[in-house]
């Protein structure tokens, strides 16, 4: 058990420092292409940040895990929704763009509403669905960069003045921490599971979910303490969003899931926990500190709940 759990530490450390690394070599090099930072901001920072719940899914779903694989994305997402939020909340009350309410939010929602659709009809991720979510992804990427383009948005990318020779360095050793750091994370992840007699899902909705979520966790955190509102929201919306449309969507496009243990339950606090968001956000433009508390304590209660039903599962979907 113990040599597992170090399993598990050992594959988020590389996984999340592979991803910075991967980040660091990508950005050096569209610098140096004369690619505008706002886009690098939003297409290469922000896969980079989502590296971890892709690398892990997509090495679950290859596996023939598929619940760890959607358990880490579902589970990333209300995690990013309510805990990362609460937390940024409390920390101090988060101010919302009109734009992000009119847009981002109901974008984010409906791509949950449409995993939670997808899995419910059938109980799995084919490629035609996986397709679906791609082609959305690809939507949302399109519309994201040219209105970036049109803006003066803020530049969320630091300059990184590497060589070619440093940037393809630190793309190839990110990779390899991402590839080599995902595959011993889910080995982990999966021994711990039966050895405690849970499901792959219970894993990927708890200790997976929170582990690749730690990027966006510290990042919203420090974002929210210096007053960037908007960079903790949209660190959010965008990862929510990334998770579903772009990770799931290429993991299904290689490998089509058969979801067995992501309950009813799951599905409805994912598409809750965005609702709930908007709703918060659409009073006044802002989550005020108690909303913060609100979103945190449904976080924790939820988490309390997938303890309890580890021991008494519920029926699977199928």
């Amino acid at each position: 058990m113990w040599l597992n759990i170090a399993f598990i530490i050992i594959g988020v450390v590389l996984v999340l420092w592979g991803a910075d690394r991967l980040t660091d070599g990508a950005v050096a090099i569209a610098e140096r292409m004369n690619v505008p930072q706002i886009v690098i901001g939003l297409t290469i920072v922000a896969v980079g940040t989502s590296a971890p719940e892709l690398c892990v899914s997509l090495v679950s779903a290859l596996k023939g895990t598929a619940d760890l694989a959607v358990g880490n994305v579902v589970g990333s997402n209300i995690f990013n929704s309510m805990l990362i939020v609460g937390v940024a909340a409390m920390v101090a009350p988060m101010t919302i763009l009109p734009s992000t309410v009119r847009k981002d939010i109901p974008f984010s929602l409906v791509a949950s509403i449409s995993l939670a659709t997808m899995i419910l009809m059938d109980g799995d991720i084919s490629r035609l669905d996986a397709a679906i979510l791609f082609a959305a992804f690809l939507l949302f990427m399109f519309v994201t960069v040219k209105g970036a383009k049109g803006s003066h948005a803020e530049e969320d990318a630091e300059p990184k003045n590497y060589s070619p020779q440093k940037a393809t360095f630190f793309i190839l050793l990110g990779l390899a921490c991402l590839i080599a750091g995902s595959n011993v994370f889910v080995y982990g992840a999966t021994e711990v599971a039966a050895a405690l007699n849970v499901s792959d899902a219970v894993i990927g909705l708890t200790i997976v979910a929170g582990g690749t979520s730690l990027p966006e966790l510290a990042t919203s955190v420090v974002s929210a303490r210096k007053g960037q509102s908007g960079i903790a929201i949209g660190n959010v919306l965008g990862s929510n969003v990334f998770n579903i449309l772009m990770i799931l969507g290429l993991t299904g496009l290689i490998c089509p899931m058969q979801v067995q243990n992501i309950t009813l339950i799951d599905l409805t606090v994912l598409v809750g926990s965005m609702f709930l968001l908007w709703l918060f956000s659409y009073t006044k433009y802002t989550v005020a500190r108690w909303e913060g508390a609100v979103l945190t304590a449904i976080f924790l209660a939820y988490m309390g709940w997938l303890v309890f039903q580890s021991t008494t599962p519920l029926p699977s979907l199928r």
